[in-house]
């Protein structure tokens, strides 16, 4: 008996199928992440190219949705679910906001929220008091990359490498500036390629035609690559002009 289909992009079992125009179908969410990463809608398989976000028709019936039970230690909760909180699968950075499988589904069919960067789930998302402990987030664990709180120094986070918050900020401000001059550096770089190869008409002994198309397709490959260092270096620059030390911290672990 041949085996049940899986899902090419992850490699395995289909969650929650989503069926493509072309007739391909993967996971909503393997190919709502394959789509905002890569910039454009396209079938992985036949390259079919989507102009807008297609309406992908989704199948719940492979893994039946089993009964909520109650949140184990450590998981986070979903900020949409009301009566009973299922753990999120997801973090939002637009948003801030985090998501268990159900509620995420919107971010993979909708065009703009498509384009919002998920992240692994993660506690105390963007908010000045601890989840767990319902105290100020005072504190940051060097050995966990996170803000905590009071409590947590005597709890989860005993015997780690602890320091406050304003401390840490003033360390990761200087890590900034450096992510953002080599940003520059590479921006320049790239600026420099394409002014070359559009001064150049041609190396001698080619065929002219064939060189301007491979040129215009290095150029374009720059100029994408040029497009995504700006963007990243405007959020940078924006990052750094925040005055709290919380935010700042909580905004950059998840920038990298």
């Amino acid at each position: 008996m041949s085996e049940p289909p899986k899902c090419c992009i992850c490699l395995d079992d289909f969650t929650n199928p989503a069926l493509l125009p072309c007739g391909h179908s993967f996971c909503l969410g393997c190919i709502g992440e394959y789509w905002r990463i890569h910039g454009a809608c396209q079938c992985p398989l036949c390259m079919t190219h989507f102009p807008t976000r297609p309406q992908l028709k989704t199948c719940h019936t492979t893994h039946p949705e089993t009964p909520a039970t109650p949140l184990k230690a450590g998981e986070v909760p979903c900020d949409l679910c009301t009566a009973t909180k299922r753990p999120a699968v997801k973090s939002c950075l637009v948003c801030l906001a985090s998501y268990c499988d159900t509620h995420l589904e919107l971010h993979y069919q909708s065009e703009d929220l498509g384009r919002h960067l998920l992240i692994s789930v993660v506690k105390n998302l963007e908010e000045p008091v601890c989840r767990v402990h319902e105290k100020p987030l005072d504190r940051f664990c060097r050995s966990d990359q996170t803000c905590i709180c009071a409590m947590c120094t005597q709890t989860e986070h005993r015997g780690h490498h602890i320091i406050p918050i304003y401390r840490e900020a003033a360390k990761k401000k200087v890590k900034l500036k450096r992510r953002r001059t080599k940003l520059l550096q590479a921006i320049q770089e790239r600026l420099s390629k394409v002014e070359k190869i559009k001064l150049c008409v041609g190396r001698s002994g080619e065929n002219p035609a064939e060189a301007r198309a491979e040129n215009k397709e290095l150029v374009q490959q720059l100029e994408e690559e040029i497009c995504d260092l700006q963007r990243e270096n405007s959020e940078l620059e924006q990052l750094s002009h925040s005055e709290d030390d919380l935010h700042f911290l909580q905004r950059f672990l998840y920038t990298s």
